[in-house]
């Protein structure tokens, strides 16, 4: 669900994410801080946090532009893992949103803010470096054993993305759909949206000129 609590400004807004985990669980709570916050549109997910394949959380990550902000109770409603949170704030500075979730103080805008999302990327890196540890001496073990063959690189079909993204724009298809199409995580998805837009990829919207169609105007 999603809706609005006061006009739209043409410029910079303050988007709101609110989420609970069962459609019996109440959203009163978190709206309410929206108001307070001043918040202009709020974008409501009822259901778990456990990936970001939740319907409001993509149409908002596809309705926010430059210089917007968007704002959560806190990170556990955005989130359930450090990854997810990191991947969702990449997305968001990929567009120049920037990110306050008013629990834990946290706003990208500050120094301080951005310091504490650095300390969660080092934590989450030493993380993944010591899992990547693990995986690396399991494959030297299966090696000696001969029983590892690789993994194979697999790259997007550049015609495949072209399409997609037509549709995508048009508002045939959604974003998530469109992910899942290319076997895409978000932020990946929206940076090759970015490139695409800027012309860096082939038939990109500046390369050929007739790939891409001009952006919507947000409702």
């Amino acid at each position: 669900m999603t809706y609005f609590m006061m006009p739209a400004k043409l410029n910079a807004m303050k988007v709101g994410y609110v989420r609970v985990s069962t459609e019996e669980q109440n959203t009163v709570r978190q709206e309410v801080l929206m108001r307070q916050l001043g918040v202009e549109r709020v974008f409501i997910d009822r259901a778990s946090g456990k990936n970001m394949e939740r319907r409001e959380l993509q149409a908002m990550l596809d309705y926010v532009r430059d210089g917007d902000t968007v704002i959560v109770e806190s990170y556990s409603r955005l989130a359930r893992s450090t990854r997810d949170l990191l991947d969702i704030v990449e997305v968001l500075k990929s567009k120049d949103v920037e990110f306050i979730s008013k629990k834990e103080s946290i706003d990208t805008a500050t120094p301080a803010g951005r310091l504490m999302l650095t300390i969660f990327a080092g934590l989450y890196q030493f993380e993944r470096e010591c899992t990547l540890e693990r995986q690396a001496e399991g494959i030297a073990e299966a090696k000696k054993a001969g029983k590892y063959k690789g993994r194979q690189r697999i790259e997007p079909d550049e015609v495949q993305f072209k399409v997609l993204y037509g549709s995508w724009k048009a508002g045939e298809i959604t974003a998530v759909s469109m992910q899942r199409a290319l076997d895409m995580t978000a932020p990946t998805f929206y940076r090759r949206v970015k490139d695409f837009e800027a012309g860096k990829l082939i038939g990109g919207m500046n390369g050929n000129g007739n790939a891409g169609k001009p952006k919507k105007k947000r409702n």
